[in-house]
């Protein structure tokens, strides 16, 4: 061989060996994107899958609620409520009626470990929010074979989520541990208590405690809460947290303010478990902090076995 052969093939090797280190340090794909983007994480990196639900009268029965580890109620436009489901152990094939999502979710979701959000939209100036979050965001536009609409129902109340077809695998992860929470014993005192209403100006929530079941039974509006199979819904535990609740800058299409639900903070709260209520505080230093709870003495207040409902009830 030449020597400006030898050369060229020298070279040439020199070429592949720097391609090839480059490849190994950028995950063989050739980007140099980080590892915790949401394109190169994997299904068993999100540790809890969150829906926005529907929860007004033309949206329940819900669908796949009741096995939701935790559920947030919040207050929407124009007094309303709406619900965030977390599920972390288990996936029911279908939930829904799902809607959009707001400006509260973001700071609320901080306390998981980037989880999955399945919404229907958001307000168009809140989708930069959305994507800048440390959250995989899994709209219809994103995955729209997951999401189907049930022709037996108005519109926009009956857009339902297949779960298993979004990029989400439950791993086993607790959604409540993964709050800092943890199932126990009741801590000392706390007062009987038979039913308690959480009111928003234009909805609100019932607990009513079965004996017979061990759990708070649920009523929206005044009415039963029902799976689609005709079962009451029921909680474990119910947390009812007082927040401030303020205006956005965010308003939906008819023009009503979004409010924003600050849940990072500190206040008052009662605990509902096993027939008796117990005061408390709760404290959250910061987004990326859990929610504390505790009694006035100081004591941690664990949770009932069964579904953790968290009602943020506004302040006066």
């Amino acid at each position: 061989m030449s020597a400006a052969g030898v050369k060229n093939r020298a070279a040439a090797l020199f070429a592949v060996l720097v391609l090839a280190m480059t490849a190994a340090c950028t995950g063989g794909g050739g980007s140099s994107s980080s590892p915790s983007s949401s394109s190169a994480r994997t299904g068993g990196d999100r540790d809890v899958l969150a829906v926005k639900i529907d929860n007004v009268a033309p949206a329940r029965p819900h669908t796949g609620l009741e096995e939701a580890d935790v559920v947030y109620v919040e207050q929407v436009e124009a007094g309303l409520s709406r619900i965030l489901a977390v599920y972390s152990l288990g996936l029911p094939p279908v939930i829904g009626p799902v809607r959009s999502a707001r400006e509260t979710d973001l700071e609320l979701l901080r306390q998981f470990d980037r989880p999955t959000l399945a919404f229907s939209g958001a307000q168009s100036k809140l989708l930069p929010a959305i994507e800048r979050a440390p959250i995989d965001a899994v709209p219809p536009s994103k995955a729209p074979r997951a999401y189907f609409r049930d022709p037996d129902r108005p519109a926009p109340h009956n857009l339902y989520l297949r779960p298993e077809r979004i990029p989400f695998t439950a791993s086993g992860v607790d959604a409540v541990a993964e709050l800092g929470l943890r199932f126990g014993a009741p801590p000392p005192g706390g007062e009987p208590e038979d039913s308690r209403t959480v009111r928003y100006p234009s909805a609100s929530v019932t607990f009513t405690w079965s004996a017979g079941g061990e759990r708070w039974l649920v009523s929206l509006d005044g009415a039963p809460a029902r799976t689609a199979g005709g079962d009451r819904i029921g909680a474990g535990t119910v947390v009812v947290q007082d927040v401030d609740v303020r205006k956005s800058d965010f308003r939906d299409r008819s023009g009503n303010n979004s409010p924003f639900t600050e849940t990072v903070g500190a206040g008052d709260a009662v605990v509902l478990r096993d027939g008796r209520a117990y005061e408390a505080r709760w404290s959250r230093s910061s987004a990326g902090a859990d929610t504390v709870f505790s009694t006035p003495e100081g004591h941690r207040v664990d949770l009932a076995e069964g579904p953790l409902w968290i009602l943020y009830a506004p302040r006066g």
